[in-house]
């Protein structure tokens, strides 16, 4: 058996954003299913709002969104949770950094770390945070660059 751990991010209006935006940075497409698509709200406010949603890489990067149910209390938090990307590949890595950065804040910028070749987070523009980091060449005990 097999278990996989997916973040799943709660919005309330922003899903459908957000869900584009990630499946950019990852170099992938988004899947999406609105609550009108499933029938599942009589309130035509929420047609277009997403009940189910899922970005999906190519490198085994994957989250999920969807917007809050109707009526449901929505509170992002502070702090509440990273969405945390470990790779071995430093261009990989960078490219999804880079993809995230555009409106985000950057609260660690990209860059070599005591534990890691290059680690960083940010906070992107839908308030989430995530945290990359590079795991070292521990075959070599070199840092795990490829640029």
């Amino acid at each position: 058996m097999t278990i996989i751990t997916t973040p799943h991010l709660n919005f309330d209006g922003d899903a459908r954003a957000a869900l584009d935006f990630y499946a950019a940075a990852l170099g992938t497409e988004a899947t999406a299913v609105t609550y009108g698509q499933m029938g599942a709200s009589d309130d035509p406010a929420w047609a277009d709002r997403i009940v189910f949603g899922q970005v999906e890489s190519a490198h085994g990067v994957r989250v999920m969104a969807f917007d809050v149910w109707p009526g449901q209390p929505w509170d992002q938090g502070v702090n509440a949770s990273y969405v945390y990307l470990h790779g071995d590949d430093a261009d990989e890595v960078t490219a999804v950094w880079d993809g995230l950065s555009e409106g985000a804040e950057v609260r660690q910028p990209l860059a070599p770390s005591a534990w890691a070749p290059l680690a960083g987070q940010l906070r992107d523009r839908f308030g989430v945070i995530w945290a990359l980091d590079v795991a070292p060449d521990t075959a070599s005990g070199a840092p795990a660059t490829d640029s």
